[in-house]
């Protein structure tokens, strides 16, 4: 933040006369930051508790298979129609809810505007869209331009999550904007087209040195388009956290559509109590064997009858 003054003739900005503040501070602390590049990613080791009321079954079950720790990079992995834009809503909201102190930024891209809308009045963060009506450049350089908030807040030692909706989308705009090297790959995406969005989603990790940038990410499947199971094929096994939609269980009406036995988030050892963890293997163990509808409906008829996880988890037998 500074002074500015009106564009003079044949100038087309505004000028900058003084520097106030930079992300918050005074422009001298930003001689002392470390570069994002050079600071140290490790594994997430704490915990976001999605959890907030009983009746959030989609908030306990993500707890409970899929945990969420400071510097995750997790995929949320969406047929169309699977609930997948309410789910991101809870989230966010659980997130204002129960880490106050946290930077939270839902970046929308490609969505209807209607849903810009919506998101606006009922996530309890700041929310920046780029609908699907706009130029591809805008959807990259709204992208880019949270992508560099994130990482100076990082630097200063922050906690920030970023939810996107769509990495499919961010994809597809990179594709039609970058230059083209030559080399096509199936359904249509150039070669170097999803390097600038797996920068994107790379970005998130966790600091030793303090402060940690969490990216939750829909991509989309199942939606006829060869090109969106392409960019899916190549995210896959980039996050270290998966939470998977199911259409079959969203068609039998039964939300969260979320597929339990296929969800789950790499070294979740580090995010559980000891105790908590031999519960939840023990709970995997039970809906291993079930079909994907049957072991949800268990276990959101089992959720129902307690008023916590750890009233849940208590309540199972060895």
């Amino acid at each position: 933040y500074g002074t500015i003054r009106p564009p003079k003739e044949k100038e087309k900005y505004f000028a900058l006369l003084k520097v106030d503040t930079i992300n918050g501070r005074a422009p001298e602390k930003a001689r002392e930051r470390v570069l994002f590049e050079n600071l140290t990613p490790l594994y997430p080791e704490k915990r976001l508790v999605m959890e907030t009321t009983k009746d959030r079954l989609g908030m306990r079950v993500l707890d409970l298979v899929a945990p969420i720790g400071k510097g995750q990079r997790g995929l949320i992995v969406a047929p169309p129609k699977t609930g997948k834009t309410i789910l991101l809503q809870n989230m966010a909201n659980a997130i204002a809810t129960n880490n106050p102190e946290i930077t939270l930024i839902m970046l929308l891209i490609g969505e209807r505007p209607e849903e810009v809308t919506d998101m606006q009045r009922i996530v309890k963060g700041e929310v920046i869209a780029s609908t699907f009506d706009e130029p591809p450049e805008r959807h990259v350089q709204i992208a880019e331009m949270v992508l560099e908030k994130a990482r100076r807040l990082v630097e200063y030692g922050n906690d920030v999550i970023i939810l996107l909706d769509s990495i499919t989308r961010l994809a597809r705009a990179y594709n039609t904007v970058q230059p083209h090297s030559g080399k096509i790959l199936t359904g249509g995406i150039d070669s170097n087209a999803l390097h600038k969005p797996k920068h994107f989603f790379g970005a998130a990790r966790n600091i030793e040195q303090g402060g940690s940038l969490t990216i939750i990410a829909t991509a989309l499947i199942d939606t006829g388009s060869r090109m969106d199971e392409v960019i899916f094929e190549e995210f896959k096994g980039t996050g270290n956290m998966e939470l998977v939609l199911d259409r079959r269980l969203a068609d039998r009406r039964t939300f969260p559509a979320i597929d339990v036995i296929k969800s789950g988030t790499r070294k979740e050892e580090l995010l559980y109590h000891p105790n908590e963890l031999e519960k939840i293997y023990l709970l995997r163990e039970a809906l291993a064997d079930l079909a994907p509808g049957d072991a949800m409906n268990l276990f959101l008829g089992r959720l129902k009858k307690t008023s916590s996880n750890v009233e849940f988890l208590l309540s199972m037998k060895d």
